[in-house]
């Protein structure tokens, strides 16, 4: 009994290095989001330009149009930022949603980098709001919605060139041409 007690701390080791060597070789982008072919969910949020203005679920829908979740202090975000302009003027309407960030920090962020965004929704805490509800683990994440208000892609990660080519574009363009 003693004897097996001695080997009990070595085969936790080799259960646990087992456990983390099959997590290296998981894509963290390949996530599915819970609400994939289901709507958005009812938010109404404050502007980051305007804490005063509210822009609420209903305020969005009509065309196809990408939410994109992005912060100040997110080195992916700064990654991808070319692309997220790039979808901008290749007419692709990108609603920003600023999360957990700090006001001062964003404007100074889309000052320098360019703002891609038709609207910028604030969320501050990232707690009980629109962030909350899409299952966002952290930023930059990227949603497709149709026009109806369905969320149709997701991406958790940044947005590559060849992603933006070979996914997003089509998406995009497939669900503008659905109705």
């Amino acid at each position: 009994m003693k004897r097996a007690l001695l080997f009990l701390p070595l085969i936790i080791f080799m259960g646990l290095g087992v456990f983390l060597y099959k997590g290296l070789g998981m894509d963290p982008s390949a996530r599915e989001s819970a609400l994939l072919n289901k709507p958005l969910p009812e938010f109404s949020m404050p502007r980051l330009d305007n804490e005063e203005l509210k822009v609420t679920r209903d305020d969005l829908l009509g065309e196809v149009f990408l939410i994109n979740v992005w912060g100040s202090w997110c080195p992916a975000c700064y990654e991808e930022h070319d692309e997220i302009l790039r979808l901008a003027k290749e007419g692709v309407p990108v609603v920003g949603l600023n999360y957990k960030d700090e006001r001062p920090k964003a404007f100074r962020y889309l000052s320098q980098l360019g703002n891609p965004y038709t609207v910028n929704l604030y969320e501050p805490d990232g707690v009980r709001a629109l962030a909350f509800d899409l299952g966002v683990y952290g930023a930059p994440e990227t949603f497709l919605i149709d026009k109806e208000g369905i969320v149709r892609y997701h991406v958790s990660g940044e947005i590559t060139a060849r992603m933006v080519d070979e996914v997003i574009l089509p998406e995009v363009r497939k669900w503008q041409n659905a109705y």
